[in-house]
């Protein structure tokens, strides 16, 4: 036995292995293994068992050609790791494979018809369908008369109708279909079947005067199909607010303008009735401008009117949004508050340290003038650093621009 396969790590080993068990795997997935498998064969068609005596591992272990070795490396190979159904099917037929390894490839050298056809019963021979693979129908030319295909053909499913190619019909595909001819053979067989003119359902030829019958929507007229126009008869059945509008051999309901309560034709020049928010003006329904009509066609405060196709719609005037279904003033958010200082300029704050600071030297002069020795060291120390401030290029900036007016 094969025990194990290394390709089939993610499949559920079954307890029982039958032919029953692989009835409903498709014919084209056997067949598509046995072709897999085929060609494994003729990869290794010329390999060895790769030893150092290959001559004598051949005398001791058998012909690698029917060796379970070549066995393996062509089924690992059989099917792609991401093609389950064959994978399923490859592991629920390893004994009939490996009987036929072994022990029928001389009786039964076409694996496909011993295996799918024979052994597991899901496909029929060629020319047959059905589950009991019956005869397809034939005629001159082959199956289906070889201008069409038997359904279900080769394998246990169809119902063995023919199916034709394009411009030939019945049972065996030997009439021509509508809206094709026979064309002339210049021998004894029948011509092919070639197609008539658009219009034409039966026809001797290809041109539009060659028609016999016409296709539906079509008159015959002088062996001419010429166009039925439906809308001008009763013929056209269209909803409400649509109109018919004629096309060769047909015709199509399309929706009428906005502006009209039912039509007659396309655009509102064409309307029966005009539409809510529409007037009657000459001969086209026109939208009314409800904005510049109405006295306060928006009573909202601050509300503007905004005039549209067949209506109109209020909204805030410019400078204004909507906040609870009334319409304010947008203001912008407002900031941090400002300080007390914020405004001045620099020579303006520097102006009021030192008013700041002579306030302070004129109250300790007042008390040093009482003979307050404490008072008076504090006085002489401030009148020096105030010196010494006036001293600096700051003292000379604030003295030049006080000179200048500044």
């Amino acid at each position: 036995m094969w025990g194990v396969w290394p390709f089939l790590p993610a499949l559920v080993l079954l307890s029982e292995l039958s032919v029953e068990k692989v009835q409903t795997a498709p014919c084209q997935t056997c067949r598509k293994l046995t072709e897999s498998f085929i060609k494994g064969l003729e990869k290794t068609a010329n390999k060895n068992f790769g030893g150092g005596n290959t001559a004598w591992e051949e005398e001791k272990l058998a012909k690698y050609a029917r060796s379970e070795t070549r066995l393996l490396e062509i089924v690992e190979a059989a099917c792609e790791k991401t093609d389950f159904e064959c994978n399923r099917l490859l592991e629920q037929i390893e004994d009939q494979v490996e009987t036929w390894w072994f022990h029928r490839q001389q009786e039964a050298p076409d694996l496909f018809e011993w295996l799918c056809i024979e052994q597991l019963t899901l496909c029929c021979p060629p020319g047959h369908f059905g589950p009991d693979c019956k005869e397809c129908p034939s005629g001159p030319g082959g199956v289906c008369g070889g201008l069409g295909r038997c359904e279900g053909e080769g394998t246990r499913l169809g119902d063995g109708e023919c199916v034709c190619d394009p411009g030939y019909s019945g049972q065996l595909c030997q009439s021509c279909a509508d809206g094709y001819f026979r064309e002339k053979s210049s021998n004894d067989s029948a011509g092919a079947c070639s197609a008539c003119y658009h219009s034409c359902k039966k026809c001797s030829g290809p041109q539009d005067y060659k028609c016999l019958a016409c296709k539906p929507g079509w008159i015959l007229h002088d062996n001419k199909c010429v166009d039925i126009d439906e809308c001008g008869t009763e013929l056209a059945r269209c909803p409400s607010n649509t109109y018919c509008h004629n096309i060769d051999g047909s015709y199509e309901c399309r929706g009428c303008d906005q502006a009209c309560v039912g039509c007659m034709g396309s655009g509102p020049a064409r309307c029966k009735k005009c539409a809510r928010g529409y007037r009657l003006k000459g001969a086209k329904c026109l939208d009314i401008d409800e904005c510049s009509e109405r006295a306060i066609a928006c009573p909202g405060l601050n509300e503007a009117c905004i005039n549209e196709e067949g209506s109109f719609h209020c909204d805030c005037a410019e400078g204004f949004i909507r906040r609870d279904s009334i319409c304010v003033e947008n203001k912008p958010p407002a900031g941090p508050e400002k300080g007390l200082f914020d405004d001045m300029t620099d020579d303006e704050v520097l102006v009021l340290q030192q008013m700041f600071f002579g306030v302070i030297i004129c109250a300790l002069a007042t008390l040093a003038a009482k003979g307050d020795m404490v008072f008076t060291a504090i006085f002489i120390g401030g009148v020096a650093a105030m010196a010494g401030y006036w001293l600096t290029e700051k003292g000379d900036y604030m003295l030049d621009g006080f000179l200048k007016g500044r």
